[in-house]
């Protein structure tokens, strides 16, 4: 009987703890070293989406109350991410900001049901050069737009137009002493960010992305130094849910081509950050398909507020892991904290200079596009780097998801030219005819897996034993033989056999390496006579009943060396009905 007052280790497992006071104090310090990161990269991805900076806001408040409540991972935190900034900003500029609202909610509900659909796991299947090129898609192009905030100026629109200008926008920043100074002060927010972790000590802590805004606020205070600035509205104000003249837009297929990459995008990057996050700590593993169904939930909600998309971001979420946050509470608080600042203080915001968000997103886009990736996947595996090339191309030149499926195509092809590799072998082989003057047959020995894509090289193979008189093509080493690769054998030994070949013989997987050949009943069969013929001579049965896919009931002696070239067709007779039980 279980002893009261005890535990068993199972149960002990399964209780719900609840967080200490320590717990508690150590997520509410992570929260604000969240916060602070969270807080420029809201403004700077609702900048970069060309949207009111108060609706990356909303979007960074919904992930952390709404979404940091729910199910799925405990650590990571959500909110507008910089990879959907240009995808953003390119359907705005087409079909305004208040189509924004419908695409987000559609996408969140999209989301809802791939995780009902417990469809979570589906995304960690996808190749990992497809990932890396999708992050480097999206990292250039935002590297490239940012580019242009860099220096107070506009961008063109898509990454080869904003590609193409960059000569054009140089010459005139150091023609504008205006543009010149906003391009000093982003390089220092961009050099923050990149060098302020290498500082020792308490301060190498502060998030690098707060220190860039702090210094960068505070040089633009400087008399003379005009730059342009975050302009914030009301945040309760921001807030406008569509109508129905914005949802009546969804039936525009390329607005609904929107809704699915918004969906899936969204969907990748979150779960791609989860699985990054889980690595970090030791703490419980991430449930993808709650963790969907939680990002469906915020999004729908942003959708509703007509503010940004939202995903699982990794800045934030490794800040929340490296600032020791142990459970959800700290991601919650985050998001109060964005609230309270948006309420309470919107006019600290307007004191920070556009450049310096440019220099932090800058930044992210680089870790995203992370060149040093693309060497390391060539050595690692050249097909898998030509499949990360063509992602990060094709993104560039058409749109992200398009790049996403021409990289998976290729991902897809190249698997199977890689499971469907063939071997190749063609023996000469003396076989008994050859002493009586027919010839050497020539055997084509084929193995491995045979698809249509091996097609090219099945024909080859054929080709180059036609003009052989007496052939055997042997595929009894074949593990698949796809009906495209059988039908091209079986096609050409017919034309052989037309064209008065000698002998062609086709061996298919599972059948034996010579085949017994196919005999009907014997009308010339004695049984007496054959049967005494047979036992006469038992060094053939034993030689040869075996072969014919039976044993003798008896041991008789060893066989005779040179009984082969004895062997007469009265033998053969007798022992193959011997051998398939005629007589036993």
């Amino acid at each position: 009987m279980p002893t009261r007052g005890k535990t068993t280790a199972r149960h002990a497992r399964r209780a719900p703890v609840a967080p200490g006071g320590g717990v508690v104090v150590n997520d509410s310090v992570a929260s604000l070293v969240v916060f602070l990161v969270a807080l420029p990269l809201c403004i700077g991805v609702a900048a970069a989406s060309g949207v009111p900076v108060s609706l990356g806001i909303i979007s960074g408040i919904i992930g952390g109350l709404v979404v940091g409540l729910l199910p799925g991972s405990s650590l990571q935190v959500s909110g507008p991410a910089a990879g959907l900034a240009a995808l953003v900003l390119e359907f705005v500029t087409t079909h305004g900001v208040g189509m924004l609202g419908p695409v987000v909610l559609a996408a969140g509900l999209v989301q809802i049901a791939l995780g009902l659909l417990r469809m979570g796991r589906v995304f960690q299947s996808i190749s990992v050069s497809v990932v890396q090129g999708m992050l480097a898609g999206i990292g250039l192009p935002l590297i490239l737009s940012q580019s242009y905030a860099l220096m107070d100026a506009e961008q063109h629109g898509s990454a080869l137009e904003n590609l193409s200008g960059l000569p054009a926008l140089l010459g005139d920043t150091f023609a504008d002493p205006g543009m010149a100074r906003a391009l000093a002060l982003g390089v220092l927010s961009l050099a923050v960010c990149f060098l302020w972790k290498k500082v020792p000590g308490p301060p190498g802590k502060v998030p690098a992305p707060l220190v860039a805004v702090v210094l960068g606020a505070a040089v633009a205070a400087l008399p003379g130094f005009d730059v342009r600035r975050v302009v914030v509205g009301d945040l309760l104000g921001a807030v406008d849910m569509p109508g129905p003249s914005e949802f009546s837009g969804l039936a525009d297929p390329a607005v609904l081509g929107m809704v699915v990459t918004f969906a899936v995008i969204a969907s990748a990057e979150s779960l791609f950050s989860a699985a990054a996050v889980d690595r970090m700590h030791t703490g419980p593993r991430t449930e993808y398909n709650k963790e969907l169904f939680a990002q469906g939930v915020g999004n729908s909600l942003c959708g509703l507020a007509g503010a940004l998309p939202m995903t699982a971001v990794i800045a934030r979420s490794s800040a929340n892991v490296q600032a020791g946050a142990k459970t959800k509470i700290s991601r919650v608080l985050h998001g109060g904290w964005l609230l309270g600042f948006g309420l309470l203080l919107p006019g600290l915001l307007g004191l920070i200079p556009v450049t310096v968000l440019a220099g932090i997103l800058v930044h992210a886009g680089w870790k995203l596009f992370d060149p040093a990736a693309f060497p390391k996947m060539w050595r690692t595996d050249r097909g898998e780097g030509v499949v990360m090339i063509v992602t990060t191309l094709a993104i560039i030149v058409a749109n992200l998801l398009e790049g996403v499926l021409a990289g998976l195509a290729v991902a897809i092809v190249l698997s199977a030219l890689r499971m469907s590799r063939v071997t190749v072998r063609t023996e000469t082989e003396t076989e008994t005819e050859t002493e009586t003057g027919d010839g050497a047959a020539t055997r084509l020995v084929l193995g491995g897996n045979m698809t249509f894509l091996r097609l090219p090289r099945l024909s080859e193979a054929l080709e180059s034993v036609a003009d052989h008189a007496r052939v055997c093509v042997d595929l009894t080493g074949v593990h698949h033989l796809d009906l495209a690769c059988r039908s091209r054998v079986e096609e050409w030994a017919e034309q052989r056999r037309k064209a008065g070949a000698e002998e062609t013989r086709v061996l298919l997987p599972g059948e034996e390496t010579d085949p017994v050949p196919e005999r009907g009943p014997d009308p010339e069969f004695d049984p007496v006579r054959d049967t005494a013929e047979f036992e006469a001579v038992p060094q053939y049965a034993n030689a040869y009943a075996p072969a014919y896919h039976g044993s003798p009931p008896y041991t008789p002696p060893p066989p005779v060396a040179g009984a082969a070239a004895h062997w007469t067709p009265e033998d053969e007779r007798a022992a193959y009905a011997y051998g398939e039980g005629t007589y036993r």
